[in-house]
């Protein structure tokens, strides 16, 4: 691989870095609001779990940072800024209504969606920048993201959509 394209994926590699970063801290500000929200306990404690699992994120991320010999550091992720924006509206819009658990649920899938293909992207990066200590960390983090949306997947299918069918009180 020559030195230019190889440089310039290293340079997109940090950059995918500092977006999820940014992301993730942005995520664990915003999951106890969630989890608060939620009118149900299943819900609420899905939500908890995953900002116990978003720490841990945080924590892989910096390690990937320092084997960079570089400062963890976000860098602002308009995705992500409006994926929350609309999470916050549904909180407000929905609250204390049957729908509130199902738009919530809703919400954070759209938000593991997109952690899910930044995380594939900068694993394929890792290996390609033969950085296997790195993708193995940031793998780690996608397959619990993946098992986080299918826990959504699975609350909302077995419970939430079917409360949101009811007329509010």
């Amino acid at each position: 691989m020559a030195k230019t394209s190889s440089q310039g994926l290293q340079d997109l590699f940090l950059d995918g870095l500092k977006d999820i970063y940014y992301a993730e801290k942005k995520i664990l500000k915003t999951l106890p609001k969630m989890a608060k929200s939620a009118s149900d306990a299943a819900v609420s404690q899905a939500f908890e779990k995953h900002r116990e699992q978003t720490e841990g994120h945080v924590e892989r991320l910096e390690e990937v940072f320092a084997m960079l010999e570089k400062a963890p550091r976000g860098k602002i992720c308009p995705a992500i800024d409006g994926i929350i924006e609309e999470g916050s509206e549904i909180m407000e819009e929905y609250k204390g209504t049957p729908a509130i658990d199902a738009g919530l649920v809703a919400a954070a899938q759209a938000v593991e969606h997109y952690e899910m293909a930044r995380y594939r992207t900068l694993c394929a990066w890792a290996e390609e920048l033969d950085m296997p200590d790195a993708a193995k960390l940031l793998k780690t983090t996608l397959d619990e993201e993946s098992e986080t949306d299918a826990t959504l997947a699975h609350l909302a299918e077995s419970d939430a959509n079917q409360r949101a069918l009811q007329k509010a009180a």
